[in-house]
């Protein structure tokens, strides 16, 4: 089949709820793929389901363009940092620090990485009316544009131009910020990944709505208050209480099954005919362990002079035993009058307290688990700062209040992670680079396969408000002065401590496997060694490096305004495009085409012509392609069975139309003799 695409209409974030509506309502679709919501309203009237526009939810001025902007195309290209993505420790690296917009970016991530990110943590702007909006709108769109597009009045479209054009600190314009990006993040999580969301009393009502809108109430998790700092370091507010919090919210893409923090093995000290068990009262605890809570379970238990235990009041007892009180209430028992008598064999009373014996079960007794508690105290600014001054030693105050990476790896430990798992971590707001910093740490500690991807804009950083930040880059880093370039330092002092922290351990386990391979044969020395040989494998390949890319305008006059064309104009000028230029168009097309960023494609030679392939793709983006170029094609594909293209994508610009017709027929020529469906795209 062969078709022709647009980089700049054709390119867009994936739909799978779109996607699931053709497949269960396959009428409600035109035959270009337009859903029709009219269609489908009957559709459900029909079916006796309840249509009415009457509903609860978030509504804002703007929320019809943060659609718009969810589903517009990038308007950018991505192209790499070679110099830095060929340095050795970067070379195969999987870890990824993008520059630029992180709207863009997502657009491009959209594909390559769609349900591939197991963890989200974002600490957006929190719309304070100091920290502004550094991710001012730049999608140009007129009055008459806008209102076509989102279906709003000329005075709604001039407003949300106005407030997306003006760095705006308003709820709506913050919320119109952030719509999209929470929306492409859903479409990057896998199913049974989870999203943490940093946020301060600014917004954090708002941002409760719109997480719940775009992952839905259901998957709400927890609200997690952290513990900023103490004493002065912490804020004042108007009323002069002082404000030592912030807060994480937790949502799930579906089903995350979360850690539970292991508190040990059970103890059973006891045995019997029975098995081993373990002691313990009888008495109710907790907020409902009063007699008027559960009244069936206040009664008198009587000892009798034997030493039996019964319920039944006879004429000569021992002693009469009562629940102990409660808060000055009575207290009650665990069990029912007719349980008691039933199971009392299993009671024990020492003359203080009754207790109950409990037997070791084998499914649930090895471990002792505890679910984490959603409250972070121990994760303050201070400790962040710390960190951070560590890592730029001798130089302090160059980025403020970075957020402190026990943070991180707590949040990172909260969920499941196996071993061998290849797990990517996704930071959009990047900043200083704590998400990175705590990733290779764990990935050291804890012997993991974790990978990263930062994204950060290029914030141009003032030097009136942060001289010594501004200086380091531009004197000490010989950089432009943005946050980024402080981004990638951290990301390249972590990389070095990291590593010179694995030669020690590295040394270290050496030196313990030697004196293991000196002792007895040991029923654990087998395993003890294949332990330390694993970990030893983990230390030496552990992935310290990470890969650069960035957006870049697409080339300049590649669109044009209607009104300016005419006769003596042409729609693209090849002339001006280098070679720089067509290395961005591959990376940017490989990335809508699936393949994640940090794969390189392969060179295929191709009677003088170089083609580029990879996951069942051959893109041309060359000028020259001959006929001979294409019978040596059709050869490779008929012979080498490493070889199998499934797309054939061409640079329309850079081939004659006589090659692309060419190009086409031999296709289809060579799909239906050999009975195979390899599409033929040509991209302009």
């Amino acid at each position: 089949m062969s078709k022709e695409q647009k980089i700049t209409t054709d390119i867009k974030v994936p739909n799978k709820d779109l996607e699931t509506l053709k497949i269960h309502f396959p009428h409600c679709f035109d035959k270009d793929g337009n859903f029709q919501l009219e269609k489908f309203k009957a559709n459900l009237t029909e079916k006796e389901i309840n249509i009415s526009t009457e509903s609860y939810g978030l509504d804002w001025l703007g929320k019809s363009y943060a659609r718009l902007l969810a589903s517009d195309p990038a308007t950018t290209l991505l192209k790499a940092d070679e110099t830095h993505n060929s340095n050795p420790e970067n070379a195969n690296s999987e870890n990824l620090l993008i520059k630029g917009d992180n709207l863009e970016v997502l657009k491009h991530l959209a594909n390559a990485y769609y349900e591939q990110v197991k963890m989200i943590y974002i600490d957006p702007p929190y719309n304070t009316g100091s920290d502004g909006f550094t991710y001012q709108d730049d999608r140009k769109y007129t009055v008459k544009e806008l209102q076509q597009l989102t279906g709003v009045d000329a005075e709604k479209a001039k407003r949300i131009l106005d407030f997306t054009q003006s760095k705006s600190n308003s709820h709506s314009a913050w919320l119109t910020f952030m719509y999209p990006r929470l929306y492409i993040a859903k479409q990057l999580l896998k199913d049974d990944g989870v999203i943490f969301v940093s946020i301060d009393e600014s917004e954090v009502a708002q941002l409760q709505l719109l997480l719940d809108e775009v992952f839905g109430e259901e998957n709400f998790v927890a609200l997690a208050p952290r513990k900023t700092g103490a004493g002065s370091a912490a804020t004042r507010s108007d009323s002069e209480l002082r404000k030592l919090n912030d807060y994480v919210f937790i949502y799930q893409k579906n089903n995350l099954i979360f850690n539970k923090k292991n508190m040990g093995e059970k103890e059973f000290p006891y045995s019997d005919e029975n098995g081993e068990y373990l002691l313990a009262q009888f008495q109710a605890s907790g907020s409902d362990a009063t007699r008027s809570a559960r009244k069936n379970m206040y009664y008198p238990i009587y000892l009798l002079e034997d030493g039996t235990l019964t319920t039944v009041k006879p004429e000569n007892f021992k002693e009469e035993i009562l629940p102990n009180q409660v808060k000055g209430e009575d207290g009650r028992w665990l069990w029912t009058p007719e349980k008691f008598e039933k199971d009392k064999s299993f009671i024990q009373y020492d003359g203080s307290k009754l207790q109950r014996k409990v037997y070791y079960d084998p499914e649930k007794d090895n471990t002792i688990y505890q679910a984490e508690k959603a409250w972070l105290d121990q994760f303050t600014n201070a400790s962040g700062t710390k960190r951070f001054n560590e890592l730029f030693e001798p130089h302090k105050g160059i980025f403020s209040n970075p957020k402190p990476v026990e943070l991180i790896k707590h949040l990172i430990n909260l969920i499941n992670v196996g071993q061998d798992e290849n797990v990517i971590i996704l930071d959009f707001f990047g900043g200083s680079g704590t998400t990175g910093d705590a990733v290779m740490q764990i990935n050291s500690e804890e012997y993991k396969n974790l990978k990263f991807i930062l994204i950060q804009i290029p914030e141009q950083i003032d030097p009136k408000k942060n001289k010594v930040s501004y200086d380091f880059v531009k004197n000490e880093l010989k950089a432009e002065p943005v946050i980024f370039e402080i981004t990638k330092e951290r990301l390249k002092r972590v990389a070095n401590s990291i590593a010179k922290l694995n030669s020690s351990k590295i040394i270290s386990k050496e030196a313990d496997k030697s004196v293991l391979d000196g002792t007895l044969d040991l029923d654990s020395k087998e395993e003890s060694i294949n332990n330390l040989n694993f970990e030893i494998s983990v230390l030496k390949n552990q992935d310290l490096g990470f890969k650069i890319f960035e957006t870049t305008p697409i080339w300049e006059d590649y669109n044009f305004e209607a009104e300016q064309f005419d006769s003596s104009q042409t729609l693209f000028d090849v002339g001006k495009l280098s070679e720089d230029d067509i290395k961005a168009l591959l990376i940017t097309w490989k990335t809508y085409d699936g393949i994640a960023l940090t794969q390189d494609l392969e060179s295929v030679e191709l009677s003088g012509y170089t083609a580029y392939y990879g996951n069942g793709r051959l893109y041309l983006m060359n000028k020259g392609f001959t006929t001979d170029n294409l019978k040596a094609l059709l050869e490779k594909i008929d012979t080498d069975k490493h070889f199998e293209p499934k797309s054939i994508i061409a640079f329309g610009y850079h081939l004659e139309s006589k090659s692309l017709r060419e190009i086409s027929e031999n296709v289809k020529t060579y799909n239906n003799k050999k009975k195979s469906d390899i599409d033929f795209i040509t991209r302009y």
